[in-house]
């Protein structure tokens, strides 16, 4: 298996991703694809202590870098020859199996429609991310490509969202949900109205195991496998996760930290603690699958270190042997919730 990397996207780029790769070359067995501007790829191996190209490891010149605040769209076609807009192209044409970047979110999403392109029959890719409970994790999708939707959009990421999680999560059956204000069948605004109707009639067919709406808080308890929503809504709950989750973590070092007999409790729950962390640690995921795209694209955390893109070739490893492309492609009659043709 090769897998393609944005070697130049990231706060930590290329230092970062360059050791994550050789770390992954070693513990995945992968062949990977380092795409950017090869003299600094280069420096960087010579610092990990590799004074020659190690084996399994390939390096593709880019001369170009899409900025964080460049436009998604413009970018990729004004900058032809930066990092993602080449790892794009050699994912399309064949020259690895699957990609991944730390890069500009936006500029990977519209570079892998437009280059890699869509499934036919999606009519958006979404990212789906792994989120941790007090069950064993769930899907949320979208988590933030796709901030308008329409119903036919979110029913399709119930799809993705479920043979993602069949795949790839290996539950049989997975349980979707649909974000909401309340349970009840009769709560949310006309978008939620409509796809609960859809979402209910796919259940009723036996494409989807549907259970209803889910509150948040409900969420985090494990009540469903698959949550669907549109991408404003999942990012304002992920990060409403992320935040709780960091202040708590906070405040618990706080309160176990302000006195002797605090400090020992500390080491009495120490284990405990750490195993609470690393749960919570984005890092283990590594990155986010771009579901909809014909070929595997997992998008990494900004701010990845060389263990979270690791992980992120790992996952995307993974994905490239699911092929979860053509089991969308296999069932996208069920996924046309208005009876259209793709885009």
């Amino acid at each position: 298996m090769k897998i393609i990397v944005d070697a130049m996207g990231g706060d930590n780029a290329p230092e970062e991703i360059v050791k994550g790769a050789l770390n992954a070359v070693e513990a995945v067995g992968v062949d990977v694809v380092l795409v950017g501007r090869g003299e600094e790829i280069l420096r960087t191996l010579e610092r990990s202590g590799n004074s020659n190209l190690p084996n399994g490891v390939e390096i593709v010149d880019a001369s170009e870098v899409i900025e964080i605040e460049d436009d998604p769209a413009s970018a990729i076609r004004l900058k032809k020859d930066s990092s993602i807009t080449v790892a794009l192209t050699l994912l399309r044409d064949g020259k690895g199996d699957a990609l991944v970047s730390a890069g500009s979110t936006g500029a990977l999403l519209s570079g892998a429609t437009l280059i890699v392109k869509r499934v036919k029959g999606i009519r958006r890719a979404a990212l789906a991310l792994f989120v941790p409970n007090s069950a064993s994790g769930f899907l949320l999708i979208d988590c933030g490509a796709n901030a308008e939707c329409t119903p036919e959009h979110l029913v399709q990421f119930a799809y993705m969202g479920s043979f993602y999680a069949e795949s790839i999560m290996q539950i049989k059956s997975p349980r979707v949900g649909l974000l909401n204000n309340g349970t009840e069948r009769t709560k949310g605004t006309p978008l939620q109205l409509q796809v609960y109707e859809l979402l209910e009639q796919a259940c009723g067919s036996g494409s989807l195991n549907f259970v209803g709406n889910v509150e948040a808080k409900d969420a985090m308890k494990g009540v469903c496998d698959v949550l669907v929503c549109d991408g404003f809504t999942g990012n304002v709950f992920l990060k409403s996760i992320e935040g709780v989750a960091s202040m708590i973590m906070s405040e618990l070092k706080g309160v176990f930290m302000s006195s002797a007999r605090t400090k020992l409790g500390a080491l009495l729950v120490k284990n405990g603690l750490s195993g609470l962390k690393e749960k919570l640690n984005p890092d283990l995921v590594g990155g986010t699958p771009l579901l909809g795209i014909s070929k595997p694209v997992i998008k990494a955390h900004g701010s990845s270190n060389a263990f979270a893109i690791s992980n992120a070739i790992r996952q995307a490893n993974v994905a490239a042997k699911a092929d979860i492309a053509a089991k969308l492609s296999a069932n996208i009659s069920k996924m046309k919730a208005s009876g259209r043709d793709g885009e």
